[in-house]
């Protein structure tokens, strides 16, 4: 018989344990046993515009559609990645490389909806984005930051991508947005500062009137509640709370980041992604179980992300030059800490680019082959998965759609992508849309992460 924690729970609230507590103990650590190793937090670093898979991970030397860049060895034999990624080649038995990715949308904002979300825009429904839906499923009820913390994100590209039908209270708590009153900030040794909007009190508002003034406010909404208690209401009040509690906790603190070595900032990179990897990793500390960094801004430079049909090269290897050095030291970082295989690492953008180079030096959008990559807890590193033709056209081997993206990430979760919730039209939506099949290739097991990367290689 398969004993939950529940019925440990429950046995020994009738006063069963103590009878034979000796015995029970083993049990309950073996039972506990797969928890401590699960993926708990989930970074995603998300490139808006639709990064070049041929300039990065998906090379095409001697081909025509090749470009100016060099693919480069990595740590595992067999896998070349961009000259522009060095570190992050070093890192390579950690990242499962995904070139097959084979999606229909080719419109930046319908395409970034699908891969945040899941699913394809279906008005009236209102589909939760990936770190509100999957923090929802991770809720750490004793957390006093929220589940959900997006930095940096682009405000052209995520247009309508928000909590939907769960409600504001998974709604994310928004990071150094170029959109704060008063416009950007000026930058600093470390780029433009990573400001929480509102986190403080205004100023002349001491604490002792900020109190008297929630608790009318809590006041108000009892009353209001009283009568109308559906899900709006709740969830209203449910985000207000949050937001109180964190201002009113010491985790806040993961938010300053002049507490870390000036060495490890500028391992990072002085520049504000670096920075965003940084912060990740204090709040994955702090155990919030969902964090998104936006890439789409260069310091001192005017570019629309990595939205490239002008200039691909010179923009690319510029936002290469910011990531490797972010990711790769992010790698680093959390696994000193041990907290690498409970971490899960997600890049990618909402497609990629055309193989062919343009008239303007430029790559167009492509969502019929292109490269996503998996690294950190629960993903099996040291491989590609899938493979494209020799010039990058079309998936030849293992395509990937975006529901089996989502299954697999899932998967290291713990999450039943069966799972349903209900919508804003009545209706329950999984999690994942039905069929969708995790890929098991790409998942962890014991026997993987003891084998040697260089063993792993190519999965094509």
């Amino acid at each position: 018989m398969r004993w939950t924690r529940r019925d440990w729970l429950r046995l020994s609230a009738l006063g069963l344990a103590g009878h034979s507590l000796s015995g029970w103990l083993p049990a309950l650590a073996a039972e506990a046993a797969p928890l401590a190793g699960r993926t708990r937090s989930v970074i995603l670093l998300w490139m808006p515009g639709g990064p070049s898979q041929t300039d990065t991970f998906d090379m095409k030397p001697g081909h025509a559609n090749a470009g100016e860049f060099k693919p480069i060895d990595t740590s595992v034999a067999g896998i070349q990645i961009c000259e522009h990624l060095p570190k992050l080649a070093q890192q390579m038995q950690h990242m499962a490389v995904v070139p097959s990715m084979q999606t229909k949308e080719g419109d930046h904002l319908r395409a970034t909806y699908h891969l945040h979300t899941g699913y394809l825009p279906q008005p009236p429904v209102q589909y939760p984005t990936m770190g509100a839906l999957l923090s929802h499923e991770l809720a750490n009820h004793d957390l006093d930051l929220p589940g959900f913390v997006s930095i940096t994100p682009n405000p052209f590209f995520n247009q309508g991508i928000g909590a939907g039908f769960l409600g504001p209270s998974r709604a994310p708590l928004i990071v150094g947005a170029d959109n704060m009153p008063g416009g950007p900030q000026p930058a600093g040794d470390y780029g433009r500062p990573l400001t929480v909007r509102d986190i403080a009190l205004p100023a002349g508002i001491a604490a002792n009137q900020a109190t008297s003034r929630i608790d009318l406010l809590t006041a108000m909404e009892d009353s209001f509640a009283g009568s109308r208690p559906a899900l709006a209401t709740h969830s209203h009040r449910e985000a207000y709370r949050q937001a109180v509690r964190m201002m009113n906790s010491t985790a806040i603190k993961a938010f300053n980041l002049d507490e870390e070595p000036a060495a490890l900032r500028e391992a990072y990179g002085k520049n504000r992604f670096g920075q965003s990897c940084l912060l990740a990793r204090r709040l994955v500390e702090q155990g919030v179980p969902f964090i998104e960094i936006g890439l789409s801004n260069l310091e001192g430079q005017q570019v629309f992300g990595w939205d490239t049909h002008n200039n691909n090269f010179p923009t690319v290897k510029a936002f290469c030059e910011v990531l490797d050095p972010g990711w790769s030291t992010l790698i680093d970082d959390l696994k000193q800490r041990g907290m690498l295989d409970s971490t899960l690492i997600l890049w990618m953008g909402e497609f990629g680019r055309t193989p062919q180079i343009n008239g303007s030096g430029g790559r167009d959008h492509y969502p019929n082959a292109w490269s996503t990559v998996l690294c950190g807890g629960g993903i099996k590193g040291g491989q590609r998965y899938g493979r494209t033709s020799a010039g990058g056209e079309t998936v030849e081997e293992n395509p990937v759609s975006v529901p089996q993206f989502f299954s697999t990430v899932c998967k290291t979760l713990g999450i039943d992508p069966t799972k349903q919730n209900m919508s804003n039209v009545g209706r329950p939506i999984r999690v994942v849309e039905p069929g969708a099949k995790p890929i098991e290739e790409l998942l962890a097991s014991a026997a993987a992460i003891e084998a040697p990367a260089a063993e792993i290689g190519d999965r094509t």
